[in-house]
């Protein structure tokens, strides 16, 4: 039996002397206290070098990954034919057993020999010492984690996140100390802050002139323009500022070469950043541009953090506290965050910065993640990317004038030509005027003739007029004849049911009275006869 033994400096192969002491797991240990007693238990067979540190990182990738490299195939076929190989890796042992065609070995007594060997490894071979042995290990183990983490030196997002936090605490200081300048020499030249809106130029002229005496003396070609420089000189005699004396000048001039100084290497530092920015995420620069990029990149921690966002996260990125708030007081939600200052969403109208921003989220996820992730250093996606986003915000901006022109599918329609049709819009001028053959006059009559036909026509048409009027008078009197007789028909049923009601009646209290009643009626009427 032989064992594979993998090294920082190469591929061992010891063989087994006594196999007889695998069977007894517990005290194979004690087999190697000392090197004496390990070189009974195992020798040294074969050993592969490794030439270099990218070679030995190959083959421990590959071993890593559960399969042999080039190399240590020929050195197994070359020294384990017909031998049965203990290995530490019983994955490694299935492919070496399928692809060698040699028994491959793995359970606890072989990893109990394998640590033994370890413990004693540098005794079991000649010429390879501890101290030489060390420094190979802790090179193959920093090359394996660059390796395994896909590291690069040149990537290193903790840069970028520091230099564009400097560089908005730059941008407030000078911000600051602009306004204290503006302030404090504005009670000596009050003019000049509106004759200069630069803060850079504006404090470079209060270094250069001091007392504003001084301006007529003093040529500002290299700090302002002509009609600037002018006007500056003009305002500095007619100003109504206080005098200030020479210590005041000379801290204000001292405020100066700070804000100076300042400006001077902000511009150094957005040089650095917009370098380290095209290094590090090309792709994502190439979208949104260094400042925002670095801006995503710092609230989100790290480029490998921001990469494991969603579109819809990195869109929303930076307006948190306004999302949160919306959802509390059930609002619309924020439509951008950071990416809001990126120069394809300011390009956009106002009804298509939503969708604009949101396209744009999508494909910077997309650099972000091949930026973190991915092994190229250009920006070829990137730029790919944003020419789309561009034809799209044409495209959104150019779709009420498609439709105008063509039809819902995008064709255009095919108009027949009309000379009565304005070029411009689509309405429509005064008709052109037809030939009114009725004007014609007609040869063998005479002037009078033709006006006596017109006469008569027109008295056609007031007959006509008339008979429709003289016939609905006579419509309306038929009408209210046929109500005053059904009024009256009415009248005549309801008078003769009050007859009939009176006759019923009437006979009803005959039949009820009794015959003596009747013989008084009639003694009553003879009384009244006589």
């Amino acid at each position: 039996m032989h064992v594979l033994f993998e090294t920082a400096g190469g591929f061992a192969l010891f063989k087994v002397l006594d196999e007889g002491k695998l069977s007894n797991v517990e005290d194979l240990g004690k087999e190697f206290l000392s090197p004496e007693s390990a070189r009974r238990m195992v020798r040294l067979t074969a050993f592969d070098k490794f030439d270099n540190t990218s070679e030995a990182l190959e083959a421990v990738a590959k071993l890593l990954d559960g399969s042999p490299n080039k190399s240590l195939r020929k050195f197994l076929k070359a020294n384990c034919q017909g031998e049965v190989l203990a290995v530490a890796d019983s994955k490694l042992g299935n492919i070496i057993k399928e692809k060698l065609k040699i028994d491959c070995v793995h359970n606890n007594a072989v990893m109990e020999l394998l640590r033994g060997v370890r413990s004693q490894f540098t005794e079991l071979i000649t010429g390879l010492g501890h101290q030489d042995l060390a420094p190979m290990s802790l090179g193959l183990s920093h090359s394996l984690a660059r390796y395994k983490l896909k590291f690069s030196s040149d990537k290193v997002d903790t840069m970028i996140i520091q230099a564009i936090g400097l560089l908005d605490d730059l941008d407030k200081e000078l911000n600051t100390y602009a306004m204290r300048v503006r302030e404090w020499y504005g009670w000596h030249f009050p003019e000049l802050a509106k004759i200069i809106s630069d803060n850079i130029h504006y404090a470079k002229s209060v270094k250069l002139m001091g007392d504003r005496i001084n301006a007529a003396k003093l040529d500002f070609s290299e700090i302002l323009a002509d009609e600037v420089e002018a006007e500056l000189k003009e305002a500095a005699v007619i100003s109504m500022g206080t005098e200030v004396n020479d210590m005041d000048l000379m801290h204000i001039r001292e405020l100066c070469d700070q804000v100076i100084s300042l400006a001077e290497y902000r511009a150094q530092l957005y040089d650095y950043l917009k370098s380290r920015m095209n290094t590090v995420a090309p792709n994502l620069t190439a979208l949104v541009g260094e400042l925002v990029g670095a801006r995503l990149i710092s609230h989100g921690g790290s480029l490998l953090n921001l990469a494991k966002q969603p579109g819809s996260t990195v869109q929303i990125l930076g307006a948190e506290k306004a999302l949160f708030r919306a959802l509390k007081t059930k609002h619309a939600t924020p439509k951008y965050g950071l990416i809001y200052h990126a120069s394809v969403v300011g390009q956009a109208a106002p009804k298509h910065k939503g969708k604009i921003s949101r396209s744009l989220a999508a494909k910077s996820a997309l650099a972000i993640r091949c930026d973190a992730l991915g092994d190229g250093q250009d920006n070829t996606m990137g730029l790919e990317n944003r020419a789309k986003l561009e034809a799209r915000l044409r495209n959104l901006e150019g779709k009420d004038l498609g439709r105008l022109s063509g039809s819902a599918k995008g064709k255009p329609k095919v108009e027949v030509y009309d000379k009565d049709k304005k070029k411009g819009s689509g309405g429509l001028i005064t008709p052109a005027k037809t030939y009114n053959s009725a004007a014609d006059s007609l040869l063998g009559q005479t002037p009078a003739e033709e006006s006596s036909k017109k006469k008569d026509k027109k008295k056609k048409k007031v007959v006509e007029a008339e008979e429709p009027e003289k016939e609905e008078p006579s419509k309306k009197k038929k009408k209210k004849k046929a109500e005053a007789e059904t009024e009256t028909e009415a009248v005549e049923v309801v008078k003769e049911e009050k007859k009939n009601k009176k006759k019923r009646k009437h006979e009803e209290a005959e039949a009820t009275e009794t015959p003596a009643k009747k013989k008084d009626k009639k003694e009553k009427k003879k009384k009244i006869k006589a």
